[in-house]
């Protein structure tokens, strides 16, 4: 089936049409969602690698003399606690404390750069460039020009030594370098990653993106490596317990329900929604984002409701599915705190039945990053 013209296209999209990938919509865009299938490249992933064609994502260049007091403002993180080559995990807040994006902030030599997610790319950088007013700021979409790939799984450093003059064995946990890889590909690497395995996201132009992809594949071929799509990008993230835009955050969602106060700095000073973040942490949450392990037979999916065990409708499910990696039907949900705690008791209604669930403890996997 032909996708319809409005769709965009990564400069990769001939490379997966040419392996056999299978092409969906996502966000937008016209990405693919596997090859191999997702559980094989799921396990290839947590067992040897994984490459991963993230040019959807959208990049935006921060720069200025005010750029670090403005990416303070408008961030929930303290971005005065970066040191130049590293990057940290943010939120962008609306005043009454919804979150607007999840973002990734990388400090560069001489700006930042601020990935947000494809599918609030235009919207993200909308709400940015409103709030630039009083700062003496530039903000430039760069996300046309970059190719962006995700180089995940515990084989991933061996693979991109190999590969670059960088020294990547001795780049920390959420630091960024530059070098080239392949000799001659200019690329921009972090340490970074959205799958709960130890790797690597690389930014170059759109004019490597080929050779990029291919000599990455030739090299981590014999490793173990495989192209993947978004489906097994999903699940990975999904056993990490790693929040999506949409499902586990979004506007009618706080950073404090979805887990997520530890990206809240308080005590750094005024941004946008401190006050009311303030005021939910201070009043307490009255539902929280829990993980649900299935007792019964069924699988939660995204949009099931949750029931409390007496039929009352208390929640519903943000993102459901068998883990690969742990062989359990799971599921992630919101929930009164009554209900919070682990061993709890609910029902999740799958085709108009109620099917048992458990409040497990989260992640349901053990993250593998490489902190030493």
């Amino acid at each position: 089936m032909t996708a319809p013209e409005s769709l965009l296209r990564t400069p990769l999209y001939h490379r997966h049409a040419a392996m056999g990938a299978r092409l969906v919509e996502f966000g937008g865009w016209e990405m693919p969602v596997q090859y191999s299938g997702i559980v094989d490249e799921h396990q290839a992933v947590r067992n040897a690698a994984g490459l991963f064609d993230i040019s959807h994502m959208g990049e935006v260049e921060v720069s200025g003399p005010e750029a670090l007091n403005y990416l303070q403002y408008v961030t929930t993180q303290d971005i005065a606690a970066l040191e130049t080559g590293q990057a940290t995990y943010a939120l962008l807040c609306q005043p009454d404390g919804g979150i607007v994006d999840d973002i990734f902030v990388y400090r560069l030599m001489d700006r930042y750069l601020v990935v947000v997610n494809a599918s609030n790319t235009a919207k993200d950088i909308e709400w940015m460039l409103e709030h630039t007013n009083q700062f003496d700021v530039e903000l430039q979409n760069i996300s046309p020009e970059l190719t962006m790939l995700a180089l995940q799984g515990p084989s991933a450093e061996a693979i991109l030594a190999q590969a670059t003059d960088a020294n990547v064995v001795n780049l920390p946990f959420h630091a960024v370098t530059s070098g080239n890889v392949l000799a001659n590909v200019p690329v921009l690497i972090a340490r970074t990653g959205y799958t709960g395995e130890d790797g690597f996201e690389l930014f170059t132009e759109n004019s490597y993106a080929e050779q990029l992809w291919d000599g990455l594949l030739e090299l981590g071929n014999d490793a173990g490596i495989k192209p993947c799509g978004l489906g097994a990008r999903d699940s990975l993230r999904f056993e990490a317990c790693l929040a999506l835009y949409g499902h586990e955050i979004g506007a009618d969602i706080n950073p404090y329900e979805a887990k997520l106060g530890w990206v809240v700095k308080l005590d750094k000073g005024d941004f946008i929604g401190r006050e009311a973040l303030q005021k939910i942490k201070q009043e307490g949450v009255t539902r929280r984002l829990v993980g649900f392990e299935m007792v019964g037979r069924g699988i939660a999916r995204g949009e099931y409701a949750i029931h409390s065990i007496d039929d009352k409708p208390i929640g519903t499910v943000t993102t459901g599915m068998p883990a690969p990696s742990i062989g359990k039907n799971l599921g992630l949900g919101f929930v009164p705190i009554a209900l919070a705690k682990t061993d709890s008791e609910l029902d999740i209604i799958v085709r108009n039945k109620p099917v048992r669930a458990r409040v497990v403890k989260t992640p349901f996997y053990q993250t593998r990053y490489k902190k030493s």
